[in-house]
């Protein structure tokens, strides 16, 4: 089977938050001195125990009543908090009083949400407070900088956008690698700093363009034909750069003064390229799947930046084939999300493959009206619908990303909105992103689910089906998020073999920047593909070479080892090289340390 990237025709179907600064109101009534702790606490609520929506708070901010000497004195108020520390079993010192005259209160690290409110409780049964608050977090609300970034009504607008904007306080994509399986990838400003190693794939001379066959050069020469090159009656198409496009709408760099914002911008590309003049094999999109989410290609090199989300804007007729169907499933087991265009014939997607296959995000295309764009396929086999953008009315409501101007070879990088479900499936695929960024154990099923579920009705209509709805990108990543910190992240996403019964393994992150040591809750991300997880046995290593056990052998199979661990690292310097080490403790399986990540 021939397959083509996703779009309605060759050239013109890819032709184009953060937390409120707002503080909760504060509970205005004074609550009567309780006869236990857990009364106390029961009367509190929950925001004023929150410095964020699930953080507690670590300062308080006290507001005395006039003429009470806690509002005159600073040894009235350090006193007044040893005592409601005391009174709450908590450790609580006066810090410093505020230009009103309020008294800030800190409470320590690592206190729970009922700790605080013990605390809480204490000031709020004081006749003397006015008023108790948890000094909250505010988080910038500015836009990205990217000078296109406003014609980028796929990622923000409230009617049609899919919310990301939302998403981006919690997740931005670090430690993620996504392989774009595509047409390559042609020199861009824009993408370059977060593109990394990929491959060509494409064993026929004809197809590849660019005179020879597989080799590490993912450089897209350029996909043109002539009249009737690629089948009778088919008209002449310039280059596309399909590649290019669809890997600016999940990665672009952003804050960067130029261009457009990348979904997942803090994300990694890596250019597979399958797609050349006509379009290209299942066999070689087979071993391209294989090889980027981890596993071996004879006679290719193993891959060193292992995708944790595939993104395939192409597709053919006919049925899934086994073959695809089985790279597909592998790919998945390896732990990689794998996302598909639903195709643009405006006919069921069970006619189109991969988008009927199994175990893939399917992604149906919608309008800046949030109704199914014209062209998109429909049916059973879609999961969830994306921006995809119409632009035979207004170019601009297509989707705008990275491009090149020239016809056939490469000229001068530029942008341009296309339209198409392969412009729709990268939007879901950098929404994977974000998601794995999120929470670094969450497995394929897991990320398609959380994607579906936290899903909004189309803002339009969609005749046929469009799976669970419009995704929303905010909803989805707060959704996970789970134990995630927001906090600054090193990561290593270059893979390590781990050795059948051998020796351990490390992978090195080079931390710097930081101030003092490592906290007492340092999270550490791993993600493990192996046969037999039970047998391995992984420590981090502290700069100073102290090792710390994350996970003993326990001869399960099933032993989940790609979660996020919390270590007490505190008394280690935060700056240095620290290295997760993993061995194979028993013999008969293989594995691979796909990456991992700190965050501080």
């Amino acid at each position: 089977m021939s397959n083509s990237p996703s779009t309605p025709s060759r050239r013109k179907l890819i032709s184009a938050a953060a937390v409120s600064a707002a503080l909760l109101t504060a509970a205005t009534a004074q609550v009567a001195v309780a006869q236990d702790t857990a009364t106390r606490e029961a009367a509190v609520p929950t925001a004023q125990a929150e410095a964020a929506p699930g953080t507690p708070a670590e300062r308080l901010i006290v507001g005395y009543k006039s003429g009470a000497a806690e509002a005159r004195s600073n040894k009235a108020a350090a006193d007044d908090a040893e005592t409601k520390g005391k009174g709450a079993g908590e450790n609580v010192d006066f810090q410093r009083r505020l230009g009103t005259g309020a008294a800030l209160v800190g409470l320590g690290e690592n206190l729970s949400r009922k700790a605080v409110a013990g605390v809480v409780a204490e000031y709020e049964a004081d006749p003397q407070v006015a008023y108790v608050v948890p000094d909250r977090l505010n988080k910038p609300l500015a836009t990205p900088n990217d000078t296109e970034y406003a014609k980028q009504w796929d990622l923000s607008e409230a009617t049609a956008g899919m919310r990301v904007p939302g998403a981006w306080d919690v997740a931005t994509g670090t430690g993620v690698t996504v392989a774009v399986i595509d047409t390559g990838y042609v020199t861009h400003s824009d993408l370059a700093a977060n593109i990394v190693g990929g491959y060509d794939f494409i064993s026929d001379a004809g197809v590849a363009v660019d005179g020879n066959g597989r080799d590490s050069d993912p450089a897209d020469p350029g996909d043109w034909y002539n009249a009737n090159e690629c089948g009778p009656g088919i008209p002449a198409s310039d280059s596309s750069w399909h590649g290019t496009h669809v890997a600016g709408t999940i990665a672009a760099v952003t804050n960067n003064n130029k261009g457009v914002a990348g979904i997942a911008y803090n994300a990694k590309i890596s250019p597979v390229r399958v797609l050349g003049k006509c379009g290209g094999y299942d066999s070689d999109i087979i071993d391209a799947i294989t090889w980027a989410s981890g596993g071996t290609v004879s006679g290719v090199p193993a891959n060193t930046d292992v995708a944790k989300v595939i993104n395939m804007s192409l597709g053919g007729g006919g049925a899934c084939s086994t073959a695809t169907q089985n790279a597909i499933n592998a790919a998945v087991n390896r732990g990689t999300t794998v996302v598909v265009a639903a195709g643009n014939a405006n006919q069921d997607a069970a006619n189109s493959s991969p988008a009927n296959c199994n175990n893939v995000v399917t992604v149906a295309a919608t309008n800046r009206a949030g109704s199914r764009a014209f062209y998109s396929n429909y049916g059973s086999a879609v999961d969830i619908a994306a921006p995809g953008g119409e632009t035979r009315t207004t170019t601009s409501n297509g989707i705008l990303s990275t491009l090149n101007s020239g016809t056939r070879t490469p000229a001068t990088e530029n942008y341009s909105y296309y339209q198409g479900t392969s412009m729709a499936a990268p939007h879901i695929a950098g929404l994977a992103a974000l998601a794995k960024s999120a929470n670094f154990a969450l497995t394929p099923a897991q990320i398609e689910s959380a994607i579906k579920s936290n899903a909004r009705p189309l803002p339009g209509t969609c005749s046929g089906g469009c799976g669970a709805g419009l995704a929303d990108a905010a909803k989805t990543v707060q959704a996970v998020k789970g134990g995630a910190s927001t906090g600054t992240t090193f990561s290593s996403t270059a893979a390590v073999a781990i050795p059948d019964d051998g020796p351990a393994v490390e992978s090195p992150v080079t931390v710097s920047g930081r101030s003092g040591n490592a906290p007492s809750a340092l999270q550490v991300g791993v993600d493990i593909t192996h046969t037999y997880r039970g047998d391995l046995v992984i420590d981090l290593v502290a700069p100073d070479g102290s090792a710390y056990r994350l996970k003993s052998a326990s001869w399960d199979s099933a032993d989940n080892v790609n979660t996020t661990y919390t270590v007490n690292a505190s008394g280690e310097s935060a700056n240095g090289t620290w290295k997760l080490r993993v061995q194979d403790t028993a013999a008969q399986d293989t594995g691979t340390l796909n990456g991992w990540k700190l965050t501080f």
